[in-house]
């Protein structure tokens, strides 16, 4: 079954006007762990099940799979949903939010939609199509490392990360938004150069939308110290080819493959 990308992406925008009211006040929300961050609200859920009606609507033989109410994980073919990514954000007001979708097929991130609702921003890529904010093609900088502007999630107390990230601050600055889908698409129009994620807490509908994105822009992202990408192995490296070939090759390299 060939997937009608307008009518996904006419969907996804369909969020903005559930949403961008609750963005300028005030919503109720709880805590999903002991962690006291990992928020959630009435909306990531009504919004989840919106797309999860829309998309059935559209395509009722693709199970879809979202954070707040689950879905068919072993299916080979399904929609990969985080309905608010930036919750914290969103309920503070806050811009970095985002609404991603992905649409997995045997293993692999085929299509994918990063929408900034607060900005009416879409971001999409097909596989083998390019990468598009609102319509436009978006690419990766070509800028080296040194003087680079890096996204950056990790925990320094997770062993050698705290002398990758020393390393790393020698010769990048670092962008720290909490919202994957917002650095994701920096990335792909150049305005970072990377993104290196080494994650215990993400999940992989924070970071498969964006993968493709990138990809599709003329990025690469690879799994740390493989040469292969596997959406569901949370630690990786996306960025411009020349970052790439810095951090993973040569006697110098933080991450060698």
């Amino acid at each position: 079954m060939t997937i009608n990308e307008k009518a996904v992406e006419k969907a996804v925008r369909g969020v903005r006007e559930m949403l961008l009211p609750h963005y300028y006040g005030e919503i109720a929300f709880t805590s999903k762990s002991d962690r006291g961050y990992d928020l959630v609200t009435e909306l990531d859920v009504a919004v989840e099940e919106y797309l999860r009606a829309e998309l059935g609507k559209l395509y009722p033989d693709i199970p879809f799979v979202g954070e707040e109410t689950g879905g068919d994980r072993e299916a080979k073919r399904k929609w990969l949903c985080d309905p608010i990514d930036g919750t914290a954000h969103f309920i503070r007001g806050n811009p970095f939010c985002t609404t991603m979708l992905a649409l997995i097929e045997d293993g692999q991130v085929n299509m994918s939609f990063i929408y900034d609702f607060v900005g009416d921003v879409m971001y999409s890529a097909v596989r083998g199509q390019g990468a598009y904010r609102n319509g436009e093609p978006i690419h990766v900088s070509d800028r080296p490392l040194k003087g680079s502007y890096m996204g950056w999630e990790t925990h320094i107390d997770q062993g050698e990360n705290l002398k990758k990230d020393l390393a790393l601050r020698a010769t990048s600055s670092f962008f720290k938004s909490i919202c994957a889908g917002t650095e994701f698409a920096m990335v792909a129009m150049g305005k970072l150069e990377g993104r290196i994620c080494f994650d215990p807490f993400g999940k992989d509908y924070d970071f498969a939308p964006g993968s493709l994105l990138v990809e599709e822009a003329g990025g690469i992202v690879r799994n740390i110290g493989s040469g292969t990408y596997d959406y569901t192995n949370l630690n990786f490296i996306a960025s411009n080819p020349v970052v790439y070939k810095e951090l993973t090759e040569g006697p110098e390299a933080l991450f060698p493959l």
